[in-house]
């Protein structure tokens, strides 16, 4: 079984759960075909590659990828990714059915672009006195000594480009699990904007 699955964002909603109202994550996780097995013993390590979304376009795809699927007998798609795995061969598919309600789960995305930012937005910096003439407000302040070191140490928190880095939100619980339209309803938020590609892991 795979411990995880490709998904797509749709986006956020609230469902009734226990009595309570529940903010949850909607997922279209797969389905996902087997593209390749890799074992110990030719690669030097276990896991299988999964493929998601199957691409309309022929024009998009190289030749190398258009071979690499045609050897596994598959559709070609549009995104490739390795999971951990045990007793899936080439060409089965895994579906959303390997979640059940209840469990854990972790979601991999990448977070959204913010551009740059300065160090209060992107660093949570208190920022300087907002009145009596200050003209602090919102800069960094020190970065450095003066005489020694004589320059920033590597590091140093500063402004800059935010966004668009790879979070794992762990521990999200699997609210809901419609294998019929492959959509998982995990409680809470997942990195990225609508349509974001994101992995679901099995807890572990």
């Amino acid at each position: 079984m795979s411990i995880g699955i490709i998904g797509k964002k749709i986006g956020m909603s609230q469902v009734f759960s226990g009595g309570e109202l529940v903010p949850v994550t909607v997922i279209q996780a797969g389905p996902c075909k087997v593209v390749q097995k890799k074992t110990k013993e030719k690669d030097g390590y276990e896991s299988v590659q999964l493929a998601f979304e199957e691409e309309k376009k022929q024009g998009r795809v190289t030749k190398a990828d258009a071979g690499h699927f045609k050897k596994a007998n598959t559709a070609v798609h549009r995104f490739l990714r390795e999971f951990r795995s045990s007793g899936l061969e080439a060409g089965q598919e895994v579906s959303v059915d390997i979640f059940k309600k209840g469990e854990l789960v972790a979601v991999s995305g990448v977070s959204k672009g913010k551009g740059f930012a300065g160090v209060m937005k992107r660093h949570n910096f208190a920022g300087g006195p907002g009145s009596h003439g200050s003209m602090f407000n919102r800069r960094p302040g020190s970065i450095g000594a003066s005489a020694w070191p004589s320059r920033v140490w590597p590091g140093k928190k500063l402004p800059g480009h935010m966004g668009v880095d790879t979070v794992t939100v762990r521990n999200l619980q699997v609210v809901e699990v419609r294998k019929d339209e492959n959509l998982l309803f995990v409680r809470g938020a997942v990195p990225g904007g609508k349509s974001a590609l994101v992995l679901i892991y099995k807890a572990e």
